[in-house]
């Protein structure tokens, strides 16, 4: 059965329609919510709940106190919008496990792709990134040269999409990894994982290359798991 759309829906709808047509530019100020009540017939109620439905699919920046700035649509945008679906999946081990499966199965075909076509300065890149993962062991700064290592991988390709893709993934997971032990010995696993994949980028070698990847996030997953576990654990307590 078809539930009738709602008149906040409709709104939201009519004022996405006005923003990709152009006649709300991008990077502009939404009109007033007294000017949109009075040009559409409708409540305050329901233009803020519209602001809210465009705002979740990309296309207004919201800021308390301000007026929302229009975002006309690119892939950026699009990605942006999955934002509010990540963090529901990442409500439930379940289903942050199917995002983790998401990003092993994009970064499986990535790294492949770089093993065979990375260019001599590619791979300086990774060498140099890999450097700075090495001397980061130990300390804070350890994820965070992490997820540059593995940015390489969606950048290499030249696709502008793929970074967008890393972002989001990085963005999604971030408050997981805060969550993460800081063990020594963890960093030290993680780094001898991305050793395993240059090595095998540089030797060309795109099954090999494909298989440490996967082991090493299959790694990785373990700690995301025991961490959303704890989390779980530390909810139902109070």
């Amino acid at each position: 059965m078809d539930i009738a759309p709602t008149l906040p829906d409709i709104l939201a709808d009519r004022l996405a329609a006005m923003i990709i047509s152009g006649e709300f530019p991008d990077g502009t100020r939404l009109p007033a919510e007294r000017s949109l009540m009075q040009r559409f017939g409708v409540g305050r109620n329901a233009v803020r709940e519209a602001i809210t439905r465009l705002a979740q699919r990309g296309l207004l920046i919201t800021r308390p106190g301000f007026r929302p700035i229009v975002r006309k649509p690119d892939y950026r945008a699009a990605l942006s919008a999955l934002d509010g679906l990540a963090q529901y999946l990442l409500a439930r081990a379940d289903d942050v496990r199917s995002l983790f499966e998401s990003r092993i199965f994009f970064e499986a075909a990535l790294v492949r792709h770089v093993a065979m076509h990375a260019k001599p300065a590619d791979i300086a890149a990774l060498d140099a990134a890999l450097l700075a993962n090495r001397v980061a062991i130990g300390t804070p700064d350890f994820y965070r040269t992490d997820a540059e290592f593995h940015h390489l991988f969606y950048r290499i390709p030249g696709n502008p999409i793929y970074p967008a893709v890393h972002g989001a993934y990085t963005q999604w997971l971030a408050g997981i990894w805060e969550t993460l032990p800081g063990a020594l010995e963890f960093d030290r696993i993680n780094h001898t994982g991305h050793l395993s994949i240059f090595d095998a980028i540089v030797a060309r070698d795109a099954d090999a290359a494909e298989a440490a990847l996967r082991r090493h996030l299959e790694f990785a997953w373990e700690l995301v798991r025991d961490s959303v576990a704890s989390m779980d654990r530390s909810k139902a307590v109070f």
